[in-house]
Order: C-alpha cells, then sequence, then structure tokens
C-alpha cells in the first residue's frame, strides 16, 4: 500500500493525491501535523532515503537555521524525536510503498507507483490492436475488487 506523508498547505501535496485518485491507485495520507508519526515509520524514512537526512529534511527549515541544528551530531534516536517534535522540517510529500521512495512531485518519476499490471493495460491501450486488453483489465479490477470500475472503463 502506498502511503504519502503531506501537509494541508502543500500544493505537491494535492497533486500527488489528485495523482494517485486520476489513476485509481489507492494509498493511505498521513498529515504530518495531525498525526503523531511513529518512531518506526521515521526510521523507515530514514533508511529508504538514499541520501540520509539530505533527502526527506529541509535544511532551510526556520526551525534548524534559527536553532543552529546540526543533524549530523544527533544519535538516530535523537533525530528520530526532533522530527517527532518538529514535523514541519520534514520535506513533502514522501511517497512510500513496500519497494519504491519518492520526495517530491515529480510527473515523471511518481509513474513507478503504478502497479505493474495497469502499466501494461496502458500500454496495450496506447498501441492500434491488443487482444489482451479486455483480459488485462478484467482480471486487474477483479483482483483489486475495483468491478465497479469496469463499467466505468469499458
Amino acid at each position: 500500500m502506498i502511503r504519502i506523508y503531506t501537509a494541508p498547505s502543500c500544493a505537491s501535496c494535492r497533486k500527488v493525491k489528485s495523482w494517485l485518485k486520476e489513476h485509481q491507485i489507492p494509498y493511505v495520507e498521513k498529515n504530518i501535523f495531525s498525526t503523531l508519526l511513529r518512531e518506526t515509520e521515521l526510521r523507515e524514512l530514514l533508511e529508504r532515503s538514499e541520501n540520509g537526512t539530505d533527502d526527506i529534511i529541509s535544511q532551510r527549515s526556520k526551525i534548524i537555521k534559527e536553532n543552529k541544528v546540526d543533524l549530523d551530531d544527533m544519535s538516530v534516536n535523537e533525530l528520530i524525536q526532533f522530527i517527532r517534535d518538529n514535523p514541519s522540517i520534514l520535506k513533502r510529500p514522501i511517497i512510500i510503498d513496500e519497494r519504491r521512495f519518492q520526495v517530491g512531485y515529480n510527473a515523471e518519476e511518481i509513474r513507478a507507483f503504478i502497479p505493474r499490471e495497469l502499466r501494461q493495460l496502458q500500454e496495450c491501450e496506447s498501441s492500434d490492436f491488443c487482444p489482451q486488453f479486455t483480459d488485462i483489465k478484467k482480471e486487474y479490477y477483479k483482483d483489486k475488487e475495483n468491478e465497479h470500475c469496469l463499467e466505468d472503463c469499458d
């Protein structure tokens, strides 16, 4: 399942949610200001980011600048507690699932979150003729228990 970490006033967060809805991809939204982020979630975000804190924490954050916070001097536990206490330092949106991780909205990169079955369906749809088109589509929506989409999509 895709999780997105968002903030209410974030335009990029709205774009991500709109894109996921448009592609009928289910997700769970975590508003970083109204939901207390669990230690395990934050640890996962840190582990999955390729460049450590640089990927998910804004160095331009007012809290970091004004307090001259040096994230490199913090232990992992201190860092996690600091993020929990100051969620506004997180970049957003953060999009994560079992295999993928993305920070921010990028129209090209977000396509990686389209399930393989749907990507095949889109490729098939865009070709001149694809005899498997109907079978692929029915199988995908049947598996996802979204049979109502079959009527909408046909």
